[in-house]
């Protein structure tokens, strides 16, 4: 199995190799990386999977029980192989016989990215509820910003790690989605007693060249110490380690805290993606299983 630059994975049959060397991992860069849209919505959509799936053309219906609008929502990378206001009929139903809305998640702001796509689906009616930022950065000088003393790394998410995730009761499809991706790693801060949760949490993602930020939370009493980026940089080294050189994150635009700190340690917006809902579903009076808002933001800030 191979990643394209674009992101694309593509099997290679053994009996066809004649030829192979071990290619060592490339050596993390202190600038910015260099990314267009297309990959990097391959590498965010691995890195947050979906319990079910199914193709429309180039289009992903994604569906997870109504855990975050990312994991419930259409990613249309290319030619659905329909009209479009057939395809964006099936898009309904698929949704629909799953009891959850009609999101399409589109992007703006970058090469690649779909402005036409949104303004059809206005133009449709369609109504955006959601928008926020993928940023990214080089990961060398995130690794470099503290010493990450007392971050304890693991392979999944326990107890504590969950008691201080934002989305309380948990669902096991919540926990698959958490634990998706290609290397996961949990990062968590003990308490200052024991039995409390942990002053501060993160998860990230390495994916080749990239590792990806998410659920980066701190205590409220503990905010303002440095905590989240002790995590991020613990995270960072162990993404090192495994050959990553980039990484990325999300964040919502009204979270100023946030992306103050990400500012502070070398992350700029690479483009916008927005959730577009289906006309007929109303935006209030959500029915049970409903897609959530986008927890899977990074999200340390609000300091």
């Amino acid at each position: 199995m191979i990643t394209r630059r674009d992101g694309e994975r593509v099997r290679i049959p053994e009996t066809t190799l004649v030829a192979g060397k071990v290619v060592p991992a490339a050596p993390a860069r202190r600038r910015g990386p260099a990314a267009t849209y297309p990959e990097l919505a391959h590498i965010a959509a691995r890195a947050w999977r979906p319990v079910e799936s199914e193709r429309l053309g180039e289009w992903e219906l994604r569906a997870a029980g109504g855990f975050t609008r990312r994991a419930n929502s259409v990613l249309p990378l290319g030619d659905p192989g329909l009209p479009l206001d057939a395809a964006l009929a099936a898009v309904r139903r698929w949704y629909g016989e799953r009891g959850l809305p009609a999101y399409v998640q589109t992007a703006t702001g970058a090469e690649g990215t779909q402005e036409l796509l949104c303004a059809e689906l206005e133009r449709r009616g369609w109504v955006r509820e959601v928008t926020a930022e993928l940023w990214t950065a080089a990961l060398a000088p995130v690794a470099d910003r503290a010493g990450g003393a007392g971050v304890v790394l693991s392979r999944t998410a326990d107890e504590a790690w969950l008691a201080r995730y934002r989305r309380k009761g948990m669902s096991e499809v919540a926990l698959r989605v958490l634990g998706s991706g290609p290397s996961v790693w949990f990062a968590s801060v003990p308490g200052a007693a024991e039995g409390e949760p942990p002053a501060a949490i993160g998860r990230c993602v390495v994916d080749g060249r990239w590792a990806g930020f998410a659920a980066v939370e701190v205590d409220p009493g503990r905010r303002r110490q440095g905590l989240a980026t002790e995590v991020m940089a613990a995270l960072a080294r162990r993404a090192l380690d495994e050959g990553a050189s980039a990484a990325w994150l999300q964040v919502e635009t009204d979270n100023e805290g946030g992306r103050a700190l990400y500012r502070a340690l070398g992350f700029l917006p690479h483009h916008a993606y927005h959730h577009y809902r289906a006309a007929e579903e109303p935006a209030s009076g959500r029915r049970p299983g409903a897609a959530r808002g986008p927890e899977e933001t990074a999200g340390p800030g609000r300091p």
